[in-house]
């Protein structure tokens, strides 16, 4: 997965086996720990607009990854490859989101900036969490937004 090749990347403890640091998140970006019965509960437009609002902060956090990553490990192209391929699937995942909002006559959120300033004197540590907890988010972002496509497309087939 993505985020197993981006701390392979960033030396210990990143790449220790095992490693795992739940409690780090970003204000920027929307976490995906949200508990199955909680996202059940929520009507379909609750979750498309959810999903929705994390992709677009997704798509600009795997762009600042990307560059992060250039500085921090610019020898690695197979990386860097897939943290653009990982922006690509996010941006198409987001075009999939607005198509099946149109089409249940739901609101499309404006684009915004969600990143707002960055601290672009972050230390490389501070750039290697941030790399950390944008990866694990979108592994866990992805893995949802599939699933609940499907059963939108069982739903209103057509």
């Amino acid at each position: 997965s993505l985020s197993l090749v981006q701390l392979q990347h960033q030396g210990s403890p990143f790449s220790d086996p095992g490693f795992s640091a739940p409690e780090l998140q970003l204000s920027s970006l929307p976490p995906a720990a949200v508990s199955f019965k909680t996202w059940h509960a929520l009507d379909d437009g609750e979750r498309l607009s959810h999903a929705q609002g994390a992709f677009l902060a997704l798509t600009q956090h795997l762009q600042l990854v990307g560059d992060d990553q250039r500085d921090l490990n610019p020898g690695s192209p197979i990386l860097l490859a897939q943290l653009g391929a990982a922006r690509l699937r996010a941006q198409g995942l987001l075009g999939n989101m607005a198509a099946i909002m149109t089409a249940l006559g739901l609101p499309i959120p404006p684009e915004e900036d969600t990143l707002g300033v960055v601290p672009f004197g972050a230390s490389a540590f501070e750039r290697k969490c941030r790399g950390y907890v944008v990866t694990r988010e979108y592994g866990h972002w992805t893995d949802r937004a599939v699933r609940d496509l499907a059963l939108l497309k069982a739903k209103y087939p057509g």
